[in-house]
């Protein structure tokens, strides 16, 4: 699974906590949906990481970065 479909995972996964929260005022899906929002920024910092390594190591051959 590319790092794209992670994320679109990862956010799909607590569409049901915004939901609940913003359109029906559970309080209890505010903090799932921050729990989430902190897990997502997780994910976000890993990916920059990672985007930066491979940035910084020379080309190969063929002049294009590796897929993970």
């Amino acid at each position: 699974m590319n790092r794209f479909q992670e994320l679109v995972a990862l956010v799909q996964s607590f569409e049901k906590d915004f939901v609940k929260f913003y359109d029906k005022g559970n309080k209890s899906a505010g903090t799932r949906v921050r729990k989430a929002m902190n897990e997502l920024k997780r994910k976000a910092q890993e990916i920059r990481k990672e985007i930066q390594e491979i940035k910084a190591k020379p080309d190969d051959a063929s002049g294009t970065p590796t897929e993970n």
